[in-house]
Parts: C-alpha cells; structure tokens; sequence
C-alpha cells in the first residue's frame, strides 16, 4: 500500500485500486469518509416540469455543462427533457428547475460523416447514458461517440471517444442559445466572435440579449489532440452567430480516439477565461477533474447524515444536491466579474451570487443555506448590497448579475434581515440596512411604493396585476425591515414598518374569509372568483400564479394576527381544512403551468403554499401539519425523473423537502424560527457547526406518523418550534411517534 498526500487528499493505493478519504474539513468543522454522492440522481426532475438537467457542475459553480435535447419553449427551460430520445449538443450554461428561459451558451457538438449535415443531433438512448455530482455521460447512438463531461468551478472538461471513425468533427455553435421562440433563436446574439489560436485552442465571445439582459460570455477553449482543419458553416467574418466545424484524426494503430476539451468561461475577458482554465485545470486527466468534483459535492452533501432506505436516501441526498447547485458564483478566480451595469467590478469576499430566484428561495432555500452553509451566506449578502449599489435597489430576480424583474415583492430584504439576525455579518452591516431600507421606498417596475402608502395597500384599479399578492409579499418584506430597525435601534423605523407588515388587513374580506382585491374607493372588486388563477403579470389579475384560496395564507409574518382576523382557531382551522378539501381545478385567462401538485386547493408544485400546511400548529392542532406533511413527502416526491411536482426554482422544491422531511420547516423565513412537522428518518444527524445536531423519531414508521412527544436536550420540550440558535450549538431533539393523534 502506498499512501501519497495531494492537495488535502489521502490516496491509498490497494491492491490496483484508489480510495479517496477527504481528510480536511468538509463541512463547518466536519470531516467525512463518506461517499454521499453515489445516492445523488441527476435525472430527479429532467421529466414532467422539474425542468432540471443532469450535465456537469461544481457546487455554487458559474459552469454548467450539460446537454440538450430541445432549447426552444418553456419545456425546455433547462435545455433538457427526459422524454425525448435526441441530443443537439453540450452547452456551457443552464438554469435550474426556472419557470423561464435563457442561457444554453456555446455549445459542443461531435460528430463523424458528412460536415454539412443540416442537423447534428444524435439520438440516445436512457440506458447508455449516466449522471452524477459533477459528471455526466451519454453514448451518441449515430456516431458511435461515448461523451463524458465533468467540471469545476469556472471550466468544464469534455471527452469525446470516437469508437469506429477514422477522422472526428466538433461542431462549435455560438448561435445556439435557450429561448422562448424559434424567432428569437435568430436574434437573441447581439454579437459573437471566434479568434482562432494555434492547432490546440481559440477563443471567443457571445453578448447576447434575453431573460439575463445584455449577458457577456467569454471562453477559452483547448484541445489535446491537434486539430487537422477546420471549415465554417457561417462567413468567418460574420459579427455574430458563428458555427464552425474543426476535424481531428485518428492515430493509425488505434481502434478507437479520444478529443478532450477543456473550456473556460467568464464575465470579464478571454484573458480571464484563459486564466480561469489554467487554474482550474491545468493537466489533461478527465478522470482526476471527475474525482475532484466528486470530492467537491461530498464536502457539501455530508453536512446531513441520514439513516433510511435506499430510495429515501436518493430522494433526499438528490434535493440536497439541487440546492446547492445555485446561486452561481460568477466571479473569475482574480475575484473580478461584470456587474448589473456591464461594468467590470472586483469582488473584496471572492465571490459574486447570481441566479438570485429570490421570490422562490427566500422561503426555505436561504434559510437552508444559512443553517448548512453559512460560509456563503456572507458572501451572497454582500453580493445584494452590490448589486443595490449600482441599481439603486436591491435584486428581485438576477441573472449573470442581470435583473430581469421577473416575480414580484423585494425579497433579498429577507435574506439579508434573516442572516443577520442569526449572527451572519461578514459584510457591511449599515450599507445592509441602507439597502434593506432604500429598497422598500424606491419604486421599480414591481413596486409601486407611493400607491401602496397612499392606500395602505395596492389598489386594483390603479394596479392592473397582481395587486393582492404584491401587498400581501411585500408585507413579508416590511416585517424584516422592521426586526432589522429595532435591533440596530431605529425606533420610527421600526414602528413604521411594522405598521406596513399588517397591511393585509385591508384586503381581507370577512364575507368570504379571503383576501381579495380592492378599488381606490374602498369597494371590493367584481365579479370575485376565489378560484381563479392568475398568472405573474400574464393576463391581468389579483395574484401572481394562484388565487384568493392559495394567497390568503400568505400571513407568514402574523399568523396569529391572520386566526384572530378570521375569528379564532375554530373559523381558521375550518377555513384550512376547506382548503386541503376543495375540488382540485385550476383554470385562469392565462398560463397555469405552474400550480402543480395539488391536493385540494392547496398547490405545492408553486410556492405561495409552501409553508401553509404548518399553519395548523399554531391553532392548536399540530396532528394535522404532521397529516399533510406526511402526505405530501411520500406522494408528490419521489425516485423517477418526474418526481418533483412541480419546477425546482432553483432548489425551493427541494429545501422544501429537505427540512420537512427532517421535521421542521421556517415558516416565517426570518425570525430564526423552524416549526415542527413530521419527521421521516428513524435518525439524521446535521452538522451545522463544531458539534452535531441529531434528530432521533424514536417508533416512527408508515403508521406511526404522530408526534407524541419532544425531548431537546434530554429535556421535554413544548415548544411548537425548534430555533436556529439551539440546533447550530448542537445538540439531540428526539420526536417520540405513535399511530394515533396527540390531542393536547
């Protein structure tokens, strides 16, 4: 056995074979041995509208390697869908779980035959192709081309086998890109370029115009193996949309040949990109670029220990692997990176969070993230607070450190306020409560704050959409600016917004127990259908992708003041109840692709439900959140492609799941806050910091779905919630199960 130290590695080479053991610190304050990643399935949410994609990347990575099986309409947001049986290429840049489009940048294509085929897919089949944390591979059948991806941080690493051909062609398209039209498809580069260097690399460009605004791309790109000619399927003085074919031969003696690539990406320059790829890739060996990735992503995944079966395992370890493949850090490794105003910007903390999906991630994905991975947590603050300083306000929906004002409310305003109430202050904290509090007074296209203070609440003839649920989210937005102000001792602050966080009040309707649009008159609005859906500013309406049933819960700030509105436990456990009960049907003027999963009119495949079902805790009826907690674990996730109910939204669906299937859920996701709901493992052992935090369910099982008792600590524990303070000091909260409710 020979043992040889490299790079925090221990590899013990045993009889011919390699095992690696991570011996620094994988976690905070954690080492781990195990291989959490062998129980990750990439392809969970490829089929249906999980609109994930199962290519290549590093946790938090600006790469995204993957590959393409359709890149026009919203199926495809992800460049992927698991039912089809064709590939077009392999691109560099991919969203995840999104309700939108864009991206799909530079993509790869190997081929043999006929250069001028017209189309270069191949097709594939399921059963030849594979997918884990940081790597993929796929066999094109009408080549006879094993692909294999894998990636870092700012690279990805492609190999290419051709089985049988005796000369190879890769297809370099800059035209390519995800969008929502085949019309745009010939539009949406505004300028590209290809500078070719010597027989072993080139370079180039792409600015192109989508969800992402004015988004630049620049690459770097080698080969190990020379390239023998090259042939344009464009002018090669085109200004844009260049497509370009190099050919590589193979070596005589051989029955097959390999075409490695390696490509770098960045915001700034080609010399970054240049740069970037010799960093992070420096020789030419796949398979230890492969390992390292893996590597990577146990450093993440082992923060959570679970003990349950095989497909618990890959259910939970996949959802855990989803929330951390964004945001994206989009910072070169000088830390330099092109900001909300194209402008060339250096990073103090080394990192710059983009794919910012803040209306679905600021409700369970941050406060995740700040419980497992607080490391981050700083960096991705003082990313907001740049990007305030150049656009005046905070992000809403950033991409490639581009807003795109896509859904509504200011929800960095929570991730900012709930990191720094739990400890979280590595950035500037007086610039973070300028933010915080410029950008609940500062209008943009989705908030209209000198109406919403006229009115005390967004009137609906004045705001043609979504009125009712801009009020309710950005109430949710004013409580933590209310929390942030008192702790740093701004009294009228304080009183002020928290005075706006009971706007909802307003809107609440006492005839039908909902709450509903309103005029500038006071009058309420007419004809009013409580089922309904509207569609985030796509046909008009009161609500942004739901109705009056999903909205009227949206209270997380003041639930108590919601039961005490609605008259008492007794009316708001009943109104509940009606909800999980009604008849399951969505219908609206506009798109409803998104209510998904539902059970009664409760919609758990969109967020605006997520923490609804522990609603019932704090009327004094807990068995029922552990019913529907229950119910919706074991049936609206599981194991396949289409096991989630919904799109991911950039890991929400998935932290969702995971501390629900802990036990716990923040339904207010700032106050520090997890309210209990129904454990699913006999055991899972977090470790959030220098000591473990372990979650026993002593006689859980399919029947035993009762919580009948808490102990924290060996103590019992009353409390309908767990906060965050108790569980980062570590600790053992045990759930005692039976089959029967506990009724006091």
């Amino acid at each position: 056995m020979n043992r040889i130290k490299n790079s925090g590695l221990v590899i013990l080479v045993i009889a011919g074979g390699i095992c690696l053991l991570c011996m620094h610190s994988c976690g905070p304050g954690q080492t781990s041995e195990k291989d959490y990643a062998k129980f990750v399935n990439p392809f969970i949410g490829t089929a249906a509208n999980g609109h994930t994609y199962p290519g290549a990347t590093a946790p938090f990575g600006m790469v995204q390697v993957s590959p393409e099986t359709g890149n026009i309409g919203w199926e495809y947001c992800s460049g992927y869908h698991y039912e089809d049986s064709t590939i077009m290429g392999f691109a560099h840049t991919h969203l995840s779980g999104t309700g939108w489009m864009d991206l799909g940048d530079i993509l790869l294509m190997p081929f043999t035959g006929d250069t001028r085929k017209g189309s270069y897919k191949s097709s594939f089949s399921h059963t030849r192709e594979s997918a884990s944390p940081g790597y993929y591979s796929v066999y094109l059948d009408d080549y006879d081309i094993q692909a294999e991806l894998t990636a870092t941080q700012r690279t990805a690493f492609h190999s290419y086998t051709f089985k049988k051909a005796k000369e190879g062609h890769l297809l370099i398209d800059l035209k390519h890109g995800i969008v929502p039209t085949a019309a745009e498809l010939e539009t949406h580069v505004l300028k590209s370029g290809i500078q070719i260097g010597d027989s072993h690399f080139l370079s180039g460009f792409t600015i192109t115009q989508g969800w992402a605004g004015e988004k630049h791309i620049y690459f770097a790109m080698e080969f190990e193996q020379p390239v023998v000619s090259l042939e344009w399927l464009t002018p090669p003085e085109a200004e844009r949309n260049q497509q370009l074919i190099l050919s590589f031969n193979k070596e005589s003696g051989i029955d097959s040949f390999e075409v490695a690539v390696k490509v770098g990406l960045s915001t700034v320059s080609v010399e970054n990109a240049m740069e970037n790829l010799r960093k992070e890739i420096p020789g030419w060996d796949f398979n230890t670029t492969k390992q390292e990735a893996r590597v990577k992503w146990n450093q993440h995944l082992n923060r959570i220990d679970i003990e349950g079966d095989a497909r618990q395992k890959t259910i939970f370890y996949t959802t855990l692997y989803h929330t951390l493949v964004t945001p994206n850090n989009i910072t070169d490794a000088d830390s330099s990176y092109r900001g909300a105003d194209n402008r060339v910007y250096k990073s103090e903390s080394g990192a710059y969070y983009s794919t910012l999906s803040l209306w679905d991630t600021y409700r369970a994905t941050h406060p995740f993230y700040t419980l497992l991975c607080p490391e981050r947590v700083s960096g991705m603050v003082a990313g907001m607070i740049r990007h305030y300083e150049v656009q005046g306000y905070l992000p809403i929906w950033t991409l490639w450190g581009h807003e795109n004002f896509c859904m509504i409310g200011n929800h960095a305003i929570p991730v900012i306020v709930d990191a720094y109430q739990k400890g979280i202050r590595g950035y500037d904290v007086n610039k973070a409560y300028e933010a915080v509090k410029a950008s609940s007074e500062v209008s943009h296209p989705k908030s209209n704050w000198d109406v919403y203070l006229q009115y005390d609440y967004l009137p609906s003839d004045i705001i043609k959409e979504e009125a009712v649920s801009r009020t309710l989210e950005s109430e949710v937005d004013d409580w933590c600016v209310a929390q942030m102000a008192k702790a740093l001792g701004k009294q009228e602050d304080y009183a002020e917004y928290t005075r706006r966080a009971g706007f909802y009040r307003n809107l609440f309707d006492h005839s039908v127990n909902l709450t509903r649009g309103k005029n500038t008159d006071g009058s309420w609005v007419t004809p009013f259908d409580p089922f309904k859906i509207s569609h985030a500013g796509d046909a008009g309406g009161d609500y942004t992708e739901g109705n009056a049933w999903q909205y009227t819960w949206h209270v997380m700030q003041d639930v108590d003041g919601l039961i005490g509105l609605m008259g008492g436990v007794d009316v708001f456990t009943a109104k509940l109840d009606s909800l999980f009960l009604l008849e399951p049907k969505v219908y609206g003027d506009g798109l409803t692709v998104d209510v998904t999963g539902l059970i009664g009119q409760y919609v758990h495949g969109n967020e605006p439900c997520h923490h609804v079902a522990y609603l019932y805790n704090y009327a004094g009826q807990p068995w029922k959140t552990q019913e529907k907690i229950n119910q919706i674990t074991t049936t609206l996730y599981n194991e396949t492609p289409g096991g989630l109910c919904g799109n991911d939204d950039c890991g929400q669906m998935s932290a969702w799941y995971i501390f629900s299937s802990l036990g716990f859920y923040p339904v207010n996701p700032a106050d520090g806050k997890y309210v209990f709901g129904k454990p699913m493992y006999r055991k899972a052992t977090l470790n959030p910091g220098n000591k473990p935090f372990v979650i026993e369910a002593k006689n859980l099982s399919s029947e035993n779905i009762y919580i009948q008792g808490i102990e924290l600590n060996r103590k019992p524990y009353y409390e309908k919630f767990i906060t965050h303070q108790d569980i980062i000091k570590g600790g053992h909260l045990i759930f005692t199960m039976g089959p029967k409710p506990k009724l006091n």
